[in-house]
């Protein structure tokens, strides 16, 4: 059997999918890995085979900065991090005017570029990135059956009334009013209707005899995994054929300063990070170091992007590097600060860690409001939230209740994201009596 994955260039995506292929591999089956350069180290250091496959202007193979963009991305993400200094609502509706024009880059040619990596790999079965859309559009040109995984919040792929970056759900620290809200969802409808113009432009020179997509935003493949526990998602709302993986915790190699680290102290740390993006937010680690220190916590921080300046003085028993390997510091951590980031929040709660959540943008919101509600963490609005709000926020994740937590925990650990992965993959294809040859 051959598994094909196909990544957007950004460590960020492409570490969760080739955690989900591990279980293809020790099978022993060949798993190769579509992706750009940037991440190319990532997709050797799980063994993979890699074909060269660019699917946008940018890329990020573990932090990303402007100046390492080409021209046109680097302003725009100069222009996302100002964004999120001035609030909530101002960067969803940047990031919604981005999309009137980033999100599908080249889309003919780059799925015909689908479609002839397809055809060299020959595969069995075929996995995407949901946000992959120029991939995605490349299968349905081609009626190729595929597996669609849902990599952030379930939210991204809209159901019911939900719109495309439009938070169907806010943290209870997020207030936004009627009137905002209304010019956002708005905003949100029309980058909905342009991209579905632009999806079935696309569609029309690649296979003319298909119809139009209604909602391109909707559109899915023939099974959708989504990377999120199950536990969190309402019973209520309509889904399309899927599973539920929980999460994808990766494998990380051994590091000796780390263990050696943890093992120095029985006391309690907290792990804080802000993803491969939301690093650059330096004044926001800058409180939250502030507030570590108040309460007199051990912690491991990952500044990223950041100076480690930002935080001030470093107290000696500290963890402090630009990186961090996040899933061996939560196996231990007592509590954790976080951006709300999928991976952040799927990879703490496999491990039963409360989380302070402090999200910036996009379906962030969504996962912070689904950890708040199910009392697994507490969130904050990381532009007003004070010192003592997050010392306060601290306190509270760090005398939570952990039944339930740990109940969770105890689900994802029993039935890992990359077993429940491949036992779908491979009941679909049975059941469907589909290959990657056919729709």
């Amino acid at each position: 059997m051959t598994l094909l994955v196909i990544s957007p260039d950004y460590a960020s995506h492409l570490l969760p999918l080739a955690t989900l292929a591990t279980s293809w591999r020790d099978a022993g089956e060949r798993v190769v890995v579509a992706t750009g350069p940037a991440t190319a180290a990532i997709v050797e250091s799980f063994g993979y085979e890699r074909i060269d496959l660019r699917l946008g202007r940018g890329s990020n193979p573990g932090t990303i900065k402007p100046e390492d963009q080409p021209p046109g991305e680097d302003d725009a993400l100069r222009g996302f991090f100002d964004a999120t200094r001035l609030g909530m609502i101002e960067t969803l509706e940047f990031q919604a005017r981005a999309r009137l024009t980033d999100l599908m880059w080249q889309p003919v040619e780059t799925a015909r570029a689908v479609l002839a990596v397809i055809e060299a790999v020959r595969p069995t079965a075929i996995i995407v990135d949901h946000l992959a859309f120029s991939a995605r559009l490349a299968m349905v040109a081609g009626r190729i059956a595929h597996v669609d995984v849902v990599l952030g919040h379930p939210s991204a792929l809209p159901s019911l009334d939900e719109v495309y970056g439009f938070p169907p759900a806010w943290p209870a620290a997020f207030t936004p009013s009627a009137g905002e809200l209304a010019e956002l969802r708005a905003l949100c409808d029309e980058v909905s209707a342009n991209f579905t113009a632009e999806w079935n432009g696309a569609l029309s020179v690649l296979a003319p005899e298909l119809p139009a997509s209604p909602s391109a935003f909707e559109e899915h493949g023939d099974l959708v995994l989504y990377n999120y526990p199950g536990e969190l998602s309402p019973a209520e709302r309509p889904l399309p054929p899927h599973v539920f993986l929980g999460s994808a915790v990766r494998e990380e190699p051994a590091d000796d300063e780390v263990a050696a680290w943890i093992g120095a102290s029985g006391e309690p740390f907290v792990y804080v990070s802000f993803g491969s993006f939301l690093s650059v937010r330096g004044d926001v680690l800058g409180r939250v170091a502030d507030a570590l220190r108040e309460r007199g916590l051990r912690a491991a921080i990952a500044t990223g992007s950041s100076s480690p300046d930002v935080l001030g003085a470093v107290p000696g028993d500290w963890l402090v590097r630009g990186f961090l390997p996040q899933v061996t510091l939560l196996r231990s951590a007592s509590a954790a600060v976080t951006h709300a980031g999928n991976n952040s929040v799927t990879e703490a709660l496999t491990f039963g860690v409360p989380l302070v959540a402090l999200p910036f943008s996009t379906d962030q919101f969504a996962g912070a409001a689904a950890l708040e509600q199910n009392g697994y963490g507490v969130a904050l609005a990381p532009n007003t939230a004070t010192v003592a709000e997050l010392a306060g926020a601290l306190d509270r994740v760090l005398g939570m209740p952990r039944d339930a937590l740990n109940a969770l925990s105890r689900s994802l650990r029993y039935a890992p994201g990359a077993s429940r992965a491949r036992e779908a993959v491979t009941s679909w294809s049975i059941d469907s009596g589909l290959d990657a040859a056919s729709r």
